[in-house]
């Protein structure tokens, strides 16, 4: 299994395993980390599943969609490496992923 590496608000990483084929957002949920609302569900209607990815894997995620940057526009954490966890599958080649839980709007 690919492993995600969380990081909280308050600075704690945390390394989660996680199913390919699932949202970061499910494998942070399901690892357990209860700062991501994600109150839409994963619908891409809600903002409270922000992350900041790292760098470093930035380039190895699928495009942003234009409703995905438009509710990015809407929070006041947003980076260049924002996203909507719910909109990043988790895949294998995903392995060793690092983020970090956006603040909270």
């Amino acid at each position: 299994m690919p492993t995600l590496i969380v990081t909280t608000r308050e600075g704690e990483e945390r390394s989660l395993e996680g199913e390919a084929g699932l949202s970061v957002m499910e494998v942070i949920r399901d690892g357990g980390v209860d700062e991501i609302l994600a109150l839409c569900g994963g619908c891409c209607s809600c903002a409270t599943c922000h992350v900041h990815v790292d760098p470093a894997f930035a380039d190895k995620l699928p495009a942003m969609s234009e409703d995905e940057n438009d509710l990015l526009d809407s929070t006041s954490d947003r980076t260049a490496t924002s996203r909507l966890s719910c909109q990043v599958p988790f895949t294998d080649a995903l392995d060793g992923l690092r983020v970090t839980i956006a603040a909270e709007d």
